[in-house]
């Protein structure tokens, strides 16, 4: 059982980017707790809260068909590295100012964009990289074993950073994602692996269009494209206002803050463990549907609990549902694509995946002021039900995946 969930682990490069990778992402997690926190704590705005996320994910919205045309024509492990220092050089500025200087809001959103901007390039050639490590029947072992890399720092990060910012302060919590960019720069230089070469002659704009064609004709990749931007839109939310959850809801600090990041987080190891286990199974395109359809039912039980247990509880269940249907959707779409294909594929998959994150953080941000986080959190559980529903049963194409 064991060798079937960590099967992607035997392969020498799959492990040193894993190990690189998940050194980062908790580096960069004990930044989004401070970070988000002290957004909250300085403007005392839901809605520069959701704006923060926004301007951190809109360049990934925008640039990221250009970063997947990259991703395809140059050596993807040189574009991450480059994407790796600009983020790190972001996260000691922003400990600089804090350490230094009274920071503003506008320092912290402007760095959040620039981050982002990094992300567009790098995301597309990580995903890209990931099928070169591995034999394609253990893709789906290895999405899942990164979800659980991702969502593992979910769990420890939070768990640092709140200790960080509430012992050493915010500064700390910077500095400390800046290093941690370290490791996975010295995992990247360490892999042994062939560059992608471009076709000669060929330029950015045809290359657009070549990966943009390829989609359109993939009759099953348009639906799963638009479930990666509208499960954004309408889950991550949920993940976004915990700070919120716990401040007016709860009406507690910093610390049950925390604690709701690291058990969404502990839930999505759960679930990212459970597609490792279990990924290779058929109708992948049915379970994942049905998943999205209980993910919908957390969310909205989550946003009527007035009860901590409960709502924690809640909160496990829905963070697995959302990184199963996040991980499987991915390796869908990573199996349709051919290697020549998949830096063009992705980036597009990645302007629906990441494009559904800001617009949703936004408009949640800019409708909590009106009718309440309680009551936006529902509607948007409801709606992914619904959503899976209608996949499921009247548009069957993903379901028969």
């Amino acid at each position: 059982m064991l060798n079937r969930v960590f099967k992607a682990f035997e392969y020498r490069e799959f492990r040193l980017l894993w190990i690189g990778a998940c050194t980062s992402s908790i580096g960069t997690w004990m930044q989004t707790v401070a970070q988000s926190w002290l957004v909250l704590q300085i403007s005392n705005s839901a809605f520069l809260l959701g704006l923060d996320s926004f301007l951190g994910q809109i360049p990934i919205f925008l640039f990221s068909l250009l970063g997947g045309v990259i991703a395809d024509r140059f050596d993807r492990r040189k574009l991450l590295i480059g994407s790796q220092l600009v983020q790190m050089s972001c996260a000691f500025l922003l400990a600089s100012l804090f350490a230094f200087s009274k920071v503003a809001v506008w320092e912290i959103l402007s760095l959040s964009f620039v981050v982002g901007l990094a992300q567009a390039f790098g995301g597309p050639a990580y995903q890209a990289l990931i099928p070169t490590l591995v034999q394609p029947k253990d893709l789906p072992n290895a999405i899942a074993l990164n979800s659980i890399q991702f969502n593992l720092a979910r769990v420890i990060g939070p768990m640092l950073g709140g200790l960080a910012l509430t012992g050493l302060g915010a500064a700390w919590c910077f500095s400390l994602n800046g290093f941690s960019f370290v490791a996975v720069i010295i995992s990247l230089l360490l892999l042994q692996i062939r560059p992608i070469l471009a076709k000669p002659g060929v330029s950015l704009l045809s290359s657009m269009k070549e990966g943009i064609g390829f989609i359109r004709g993939k009759e099953e990749m348009l639906p799963l494209i638009v479930l990666a931007f509208l499960m954004t839109l309408l889950g991550v939310p949920l993940i976004v206002f915990l700070p919120v959850v716990a401040r007016d809801i709860f009406h507690m600090g910093s610390s049950i803050y925390t604690l709701l990041l690291c058990t969404s987080g502990a839930g999505a190891v759960a679930g990212a463990l459970l597609v490792a286990a279990f990924g290779h199974i058929p109708n992948k395109g049915q379970a994942t549907l049905m998943t999205l359809v209980a993910l919908g039912a957390l969310i909205a039980a989550f946003a009527l609990s007035q009860s901590l247990i409960l709502s924690c509880i809640l909160l496990f269940l829905a963070g697995a549902a959302l990184v199963a249907v996040f991980s499987m959707i991915s390796s869908l779409v990573l199996l349709i694509a051919p290697d020549e294909m998949r830096g063009r594929v992705m980036s597009v998959y990645n302007v629906a995946f990441r494009g559904g994150m800001p617009i949703g953080a936004l408009i949640t941000g800019a409708l909590v002021p009106v009718f309440t986080l309680p009551v936006v959190l529902a509607v948007n559980g409801v709606l992914l039900s619904c959503l899976g529903l209608y996949f499921l049963l009247i548009h069957g194409r993903v379901a028969r995946l």
